[in-house]
């Protein structure tokens, strides 16, 4: 069923929820696809798992935008390697989304806000260039899992997030799922996994993954946080000083 005209509330996410609960991913990713068309993006942080899902869009639109946030405090390797796998699949619209000059200016002047406040760190590297990006989209895919535990144990395949529909479509595969589709299709791993990165994000606070700890352990180590802001409900103004409205 296709958004009417610029009115993605039209859409009843928990029959669709229910409708795609048990489909493979792959069916999921093209209902995605078909139930926005044109006004459909993927994000994708091009991490430890990205391959699986990146390489299913590929098969099934390789012209599909893909948004990509460019936080300027990557590794290295993750760059390279977003450069080398997009353009092995044959990717055709990954948009890399960077924080706001004016914002690093005001917010995060040194590069060092991350020492004293990851929230708001997040919030100007991240959320704000995506609310951005957004805009553009009644519907987006994400690549989140329950497996990876915490918030995201419940994590439906379809919901609402504020005014557009959210797919997940890997959120019931488990590491052995993914293992087997990356083997199966030969793709390549992110550079940093052999060094024992699970999860990656930004540098400053991504470590490697303990043995026997959950996947996204490394991710804020040694605090409380553990999502950087762009799946959790936001109002009210972010630290760049727009009100971003109900979240992404």
């Amino acid at each position: 069923m296709p958004f009417e005209a610029d009115l993605p509330e039209a859409i009843d996410v928990s029959a669709l929820n229910g409708a795609l609960r048990e489909a493979a991913p792959q069916d999921i990713l093209a209902a995605a696809l078909a139930t926005a068309p044109g006004r459909t993006a993927m994000v994708s942080s091009f991490g430890a798992e990205s391959a699986v899902l990146l390489h299913m869009l590929s098969r099934l639109d390789a012209r599909t935008p893909v948004l990509f946030l460019d936080t300027g405090q990557l590794f290295a390797q993750t760059l390279d390697y977003r450069k080398a796998l997009a353009r092995q699949l044959g990717l055709t619209d990954v948009r890399d989304l960077r924080p706001a000059y004016a914002d690093l200016a005001l917010h995060d002047p040194k590069a060092d806000l991350y020492r004293t406040d990851t929230a708001a760190c997040c919030a100007v590297r991240k959320v704000a260039p995506l609310n951005v990006a957004l805009r553009n989209f009644d519907a987006w895919i994400t690549g989140r899992k329950r497996f990876h535990g915490g918030d995201r144990m419940h994590l439906p395949v379809v919901e609402r997030s504020d005014g557009k529909v959210k797919f997940n479509p890997l959120a019931a595969w488990g590491k052995i799922e993914l293992d087997a589709y990356v083997a199966e299709h030969a793709l390549p791993a992110h550079p940093l996994v052999q060094a024992g990165y699970a999860s990656l994000g930004c540098w400053p606070c991504t470590k490697p993954t303990q043995e026997g700890s959950d996947v996204r352990s490394g991710r804020w180590a040694g605090s409380e946080k553990t999502e950087c802001g762009i799946h959790t409900l936001r109002r009210g103004p972010d630290p760049t000083g727009e009100d971003v409205g109900g979240g992404i």
